[in-house]
């Protein structure tokens, strides 16, 4: 079937949309009505599937929208998704790749997070769901009925929560996912506040200590396991984002590159994933600096793509998984290439 020839549905790309004679009116007469896109803000998530505009948008594009973009340009009908070459990356699920093993996901709730969690647990495996948002875990949790999900509410800055996490697993964890973080306000060092420092160290890294921390007696004492910590692609350079943001995933690093070589001896593998552009739909502070903005645009223009939480979670998942049994200390830029530019 070519290209022309193949129905358009939530799972073609946005560039799909766009270049399609019916699909890229449709798509036009929306973005002329207002709301969270215009037709150059799409150029860099040309490749995404339109589906990753509901995350993208935060809300402003409802499901209830792409649904009625599907129907309207296939004459009412919805076509049968397809698996056709050419087409948009999909994932595919391994069955029973985590069967039998329990695995902490921190930010579960959104993003990558739940991305990740949703996959490990459609893969056989007992999710420890960690979030902050109590109704956010319930909806992972209506989702798939059928699932091994525990959700856990929690701050992983509070050791308190911490303690709950482990408990929740009762005795057993078999990997763990550092996935929950927070954006910074693009500030540059001398405008970095003590309340934005704080915050986004405290998440984004100590958050991760305090929990790698917690459940390693486990994984020691089972003589196995496997840690996975979401860095970023400002863990790798210096110019994709602020300054506190920065420092926090270069310090994931570290935290990684430290645990991967003391444990190595001992069955625990300790890797990284460094993200480059991905549609997760996390705000940013209300106030972003305008000169670390100006400071970072350029650089920031030059992601070569922008990808959707389940590619991310296809990273993290193999590593957290036996599939990288021979991978320690790794850290993956998951990136479209942006750290090769």
């Amino acid at each position: 079937m070519t290209e022309s020839a193949r129905p358009l549905t939530g799972s073609s790309s946005i560039g799909d949309w766009l270049d399609h004679p019916e699909g890229g009116a449709l798509i036009r007469e929306v973005l002329g009505q207002g709301g969270a896109f215009d037709e150059s803000s799409l150029a860099p998530v040309r490749g995404l599937p339109l589906q990753q505009l509901v995350a993208l948008s935060q809300g402003q594009v409802p499901q209830a929208l792409v649904d009625d973009l599907v129907l309207r340009v296939n004459g009412g009908v919805v076509p049968e998704e397809t698996d056709a070459e050419g087409g948009p990356w999909r994932e595919r699920v391994t069955d029973g790749r985590f069967a039998g093993k329990t695995v902490v996901v921190t930010g579960a709730a959104s993003g990558i997070g739940r991305a990740t969690a949703s996959r490990i647990a459609r893969e056989g495996g007992r999710v420890i769901a960690v979030d902050i948002s109590t109704d956010r875990l319930a909806a992972l949790v209506e989702s798939l009925p059928d699932a091994a999900i525990v959700p856990v509410a929690g701050d992983i800055t509070k050791q308190e929560d911490i303690d709950s996490i482990v408990a929740a697993a009762d005795g057993r964890i078999d990997a763990l996912a550092n996935v929950a973080g927070i954006n910074d306000d693009f500030s540059p060092l001398h405008e970095t506040s003590d309340a934005m420092w704080d915050r986004v160290i405290g998440i984004n890294l100590t958050g991760g200590f305090k929990l790698s921390r917690a459940v390693l007696p486990l994984m020691l004492e089972a003589g196995r396991g496997s840690i996975v910590n979401v860095a970023s692609e400002a863990g790798l350079r210096g110019n994709a984002s602020g300054n506190a943001y920065t420092v926090s995933k270069h310090g994931v690093i570290g935290l990684t590159k430290s645990a991967a070589f003391m444990y190595a001896k001992q069955g625990v593998r300790v890797n990284a994933v460094a993200p480059g552009g991905v549609a997760t739909g996390i705000p940013f502070p209300a106030n972003v600096s305008e000169v670390g903005a100006a400071r970072l645009q350029p650089f920031q223009a030059a992601i070569p793509s922008i990808a959707a939480a389940e590619e991310l979670a296809a990273s993290i998942t193999f590593l957290l998984s036996d599939d990288a049994v021979n991978i320690n200390g790794a850290i993956l830029a998951s990136d479209g290439g942006w750290s090769v530019q």
